[in-house]
C-alpha cells in the first residue's frame, strides 16, 4: 500500500487512525467535510488533506484518484433522519465503492456497526454469519453497506473487511460498552489486517477488543490474525458501581443494540 485514504477522518476513529497509521504507509490521504488539521510531511510519511462531500460523485472520483486502499469511515455515525442516512450512508457509500472500482482500488476496510445486528438478545452469542437484525435506520444503512460490499467483492474483485464496530474509545464508559468496546490500538490492528492480509475477498469481523463480557464470537477475526491487546474488564467494577440503582429501560437492556432498539419501540410483543 503506497497511498491509503481515510474517509471520515475528522471523527474520533479517523483522527486516531491518522496518528497510528502515520509512517505505516508512505502517503495518508485524509478526507472529511469538517475542518482537518493541516497536512504533515517528513520522515514519518506524507499526508494529503482533502475535503470531499461523499454524496457528490465527481468529488469522490477526485478523492480516490491514485489510492491503493481505503478505510471508509465517512457518513452518518449514528441514528438520524432517513434523509440524512440516505444521503450519507446509502448514496455516499455507493459513490465511494463505485468510484473505487473505476479507479482500480483493490482493498477497502469498512466501518459497519454492531447496530446492523442490534436486535439479537444479549443472552445470545453471535458470530459473523448471523442474519442482519438492524435496530435503527442507521443499522439498516450498515446492513446495506455489508450487502453492497459483498456485491463489489464478488462482481468486481475488491477485497473488503467489514468491521462491525462496537464502541471505539480510550476506555468503556458504561456497562453496555463493557461488552462491545474496542481500543484504538486494537482497531488499528484490524484496519491493517484489512489492508494487508493477502487472502481477504469479503470478510465480516467484529470491531471489539478481547472483552470477557463480549456478546460476539470473533473467531473469524482471529482466523485472519487478529490478536486484541485490550479488555474492558479493568474498568468493570467502577462502571457497575456507578450505575448501581439507576433505572434501566427493559428493551434497551434486553437487546445488544441498547437504546437504539428502545427508541421509538412500539411493538406489542418482544422479538425473540
Amino acid at each position: 500500500m503506497q497511498r491509503v485514504l481515510i474517509t471520515g477522518a475528522g471523527g474520533g476513529i479517523g483522527r486516531s487512525l491518522r496518528e497510528t497509521l502515520r509512517g505505516v504507509y508512505p502517503v495518508l490521504r485524509v478526507s472529511d467535510r469538517v475542518p482537518l488539521a493541516p497536512a504533515r510531511s517528513g520522515n514519518e510519511g506524507i499526508e494529503e488533506v482533502d475535503h470531499t462531500d461523499i454524496a457528490d460523485m465527481a468529488q469522490v472520483e477526485r478523492m480516490v484518484e491514485g489510492v491503493d486502499g481505503i478505510i471508509h469511515l465517512g457518513g452518518i455515525s449514528g441514528e438520524n433522519t432517513w434523509e440524512k442516512i440516505l444521503e450519507g450512508n446509502i448514496v455516499g457509500l455507493y459513490n465511494v465503492f463505485e468510484a473505487a472500482r473505476r479507479a482500480g482500488v483493490k482493498r477497502i476496510v469498512m466501518a459497519t456497526s454492531n447496530h446492523a445486528v442490534g436486535f439479537y438478545p444479549r443472552s445470545q452469542t453471535i458470530d459473523h454469519r448471523v442474519v442482519p437484525r438492524p435496530d435503527s435506520r442507521y443499522g439498516v444503512s450498515k446492513a446495506f453497506s455489508e450487502a453492497l460490499a459483498s456485491l463489489y467483492a464478488d462482481k468486481h474483485g475488491i477485497g473488503f473487511l467489514c468491521t462491525r464496530i462496537g464502541n471505539f474509545g480510550t476506555r468503556p464508559i458504561d456497562s453496555r460498552r463493557l461488552s462491545i468496546w474496542i481500543s484504538p490500538r486494537d482497531y488499528t490492528q484490524l484496519a491493517r489486517i484489512g489492508l494487508e492480509h493477502p487472502d481477504i475477498r469479503y470478510e465480516i469481523v467484529y470491531g471489539v477488543s478481547d472483552n470477557r463480557r463480549s456478546w460476539y464470537d470473533n473467531s473469524n477475526a482471529v482466523r485472519l490474525g487478529y490478536r486484541p491487546q485490550d479488555d474492558s474488564e479493568p474498568q468493570a467494577a467502577e462502571i457497575l458501581a456507578a450505575e448501581a440503582g439507576k433505572p434501566r429501560d427493559p428493551i434497551a437492556e434486553r437487546y445488544q443494540g441498547g437504546t437504539f432498539c428502545a427508541d421509538d419501540y412500539d411493538a406489542e410483543t418482544l422479538p425473540e
